[in-house]
């Protein structure tokens, strides 16, 4: 069976940067979309960016500009660089994908931004 598993997160300064990865492993035959969401601590999961297969990206208004989302569809994986980070960035981040024809989700991974 298919599944997400993330990596990258961190503790980093104000202003830092980060990379998230969200690697697709096991019998992968189709992906049509990458989403990277956060949950902060008392708040609801939101969406931070989505890049479709062949490279569209959206972006939550929060992070335009600093964050970038891109994906590699030979190792169908998905990325998130993170830069400019804020504290307001402190959350746990899921990876999503459409992943044979099934919402598929990760285990997340914690992003604290703090001095």
């Amino acid at each position: 069976q298919a599944h997400l598993v993330e990596s990258g997160g961190g503790l980093v300064q104000p202003g830092g940067t980060l990379r998230l990865s969200c690697a697709a492993s096991g019998d992968v035959f189709s992906i049509s979309v990458f989403r990277w969401y956060r949950q902060a601590p008392g708040k609801q999961r939101e969406l931070v960016a989505t890049v479709a297969y062949g490279g569209n990206t959206q972006y939550a208004d929060s992070v335009k500009g600093r964050f970038t989302i891109s994906r590699d569809n030979a190792e169908n994986t998905a990325y998130l660089q993170m830069s400019s980070l804020r504290p307001e960035d402190t959350a746990v981040y899921f990876c999503y994908a459409y992943m044979n024809y099934q919402d598929t989700w990760g285990q997340g991974t914690q992003v604290t931004v703090s001095s």
